[in-house]
This record gives C-alpha cells, structure tokens and sequence, in this order.
C-alpha cells in the first residue's frame, strides 16, 4: 500500500449504518455491547483490518466480514481488536484470599483427596488471573500434599491466548507479586536488555488455554468446577445476556461451588438463579 493511500485510509470513516451492521452482529454472536458512542473506538481500532486486507472502506470491510471466506479468516482478528483484555496478577487480591482461606479450606474438610479441585478462568485475557490461581493453589499444596487441582483458563481473543501460554510478562506487571514467591514461581529473562519475567514450566503445566464465547456454552464439554472466576467481564453485557452468561456458568459448577465476579459487577436478578450470596461478588451454587 502507498503512503498516499495509508493517508486516505486514515481519513475514512464509518458510516452509521455501517456501524450499525457490525454492532448488531458483534452483540447477537457475542454479546458485547456496542452503544453509539463506541463507533469512533471501532472505527480507530478497525482501521489495522482495513490496512492489513488492504481495504478502502468500512462498508468493503464488513461485507468481507460476513462472506463465508470473512468468517472463516478474519473474524477471529476482528474479535481480537474489537475485545478488551486489561488484567493484573493479583487483582482483587480479596479474592484471592477468599479462595486460599475459605473455598480451599472447605473443599479439604468435606472432600477426599481422589478428586481433583477444578477451577476456570472465564475471560482470561492475557493470563494473569489463571497465573495467579495456580500460584494460590500451589502454596495450597505444599501445605496440604495430597491435594491436587487443575485449572481451565478460556477467552473469545486468540491474541490475549496466545500472550497468555508464552507466559512472559514485562518485570513491572509482576511488582505486585510478593518476593518469596517471586523467587518460587518466576523466571528472569538471560537477555539483561529485556527486563521480562517468564512463569515457570511447572505451573504453565496446570493451566489448559482453550477460545471460547461465553454466550456459546454448548461448544464447551467441560463442567462439574468447583469455582469459577469470571470477573469484568459481566459489564460488556446487556442485562438479559448477563443472565444467560451467568446461567450458563453455574450450571458448570458443582453444588455448593463457588462463582466470583468484579467488583464492579452485581448479580441484579439473584432469585431468578440457584445461587446465594456469601459475600459482595461472592456466590455459592445451592
């Protein structure tokens, strides 16, 4: 592409109705929202597609996008662009906590260790969540050796996957990680340029990474958790999605499992579910 035709590139925009296509499609396939004062976000974040199909305008694009050949090579990079993945080790650390002192605790005083304890990381992004799960359940273990865990870890964006199973992460995301396990649980990068840190084989072992939508829950085989993490992640949704999403999820967890969502996130329709609340954005399967 010439540089004159990356300039007008740069100049095209979208259309309402062309925004209108899309959003409609985005929300009904995966059930983020799209108001109208997200077209300009689309439109800038789009604009990489364009250049990269070498593409002149918004309307080309979405008419590639719903094409047979569209849906079977671009709409997983459309979905990449289009989702947010902001996530941090240890975030919500309460969270965290709950699960060591609380959930760990009562699944070893009501289950044998034959069973292993199973958790999902619903709407991983780039990995940090499941990371911190597997540190958490670690320490469990070397407390309590026959225990035993596995986790799933799933998002709808290839991209946030694939950075989540390298498993290297820039020193200043992992400052929050306290120092001893630090020493335990990750590894420095040789290259003293690259200021990176790498999760140890030990733990990217526990973690199976798998693409799924959370409104497609019949593609998933998986169930019978005992937890569930699915946090910020409710907020993309309308309300009637969220129930569904929510449905969904508690039925992949055993009874009396546990759900955890954001801290910016509620469960509005809580009698309209079997679950009870233990805590704020804390809920147990009854």
């Amino acid at each position: 592409m010439k540089i004159e035709d990356v300039h007008k590139l740069y100049s095209v925009e979208m259309t309402d109705h062309d925004f209108s296509r899309l959003s409609k499609f985005i929300f009904e396939e995966y059930g983020i929202k799209m108001p109208p004062q997200k077209k300009l976000l689309l439109q800038g974040r789009l604009r990489s597609r364009l250049r990269e199909r070498n593409i002149g305008s918004f309307k080309e694009y979405i008419d590639f996008l719903f094409s047979n050949q569209g849906q079977q090579i671009e709409l997983v990079h459309m979905i990449d662009v289009v989702t947010t993945n902001k996530t941090d080790f240890f975030r919500e650390p309460d969270h965290f906590d709950f699960l060591f002192n609380e959930i760990l605790e009562e699944f070893q005083s009501k289950s044998s260790f034959g069973r292993n304890f199973k958790i999902w990381s619903a709407g991983c992004a780039s990995g940090e969540e499941p990371y911190t799960m597997a540190i958490i359940l670690s320490e469990f273990k070397a407390l309590h050796h026959a225990f035993d865990f596995s986790i799933t870890a799933s998002d709808i964006s290839s991209r946030a996957l694939e950075q989540a199973q390298t498993a290297i992460y820039p020193e200043e995301k992992v400052v929050v990680i306290p120092l001893s396990l630090k020493k335990i649980y990750l590894l420095k990068s040789k290259d003293q340029n690259k200021k990176n840190v790498r999760i140890v084989s030990s733990l990217r072992s526990r973690i199976k990474f798998i693409r799924h939508n959370l409104m497609d829950i019949q593609s998933f085989d998986e169930s019978g958790f005992d937890t569930i993490f699915c946090r910020n992640t409710l907020i993309y949704f309308d309300r009637k999605t969220q129930l569904q999403v929510l449905s969904n999820l508690i039925n992949k967890l055993k009874h009396g499992g546990y759900l955890l969502i954001g801290h910016s996130e509620s469960i509005l329709n809580e009698t309209f579910l079997p679950v009870k609340r233990v805590r704020p954005t804390i809920y147990k399967k009854i």
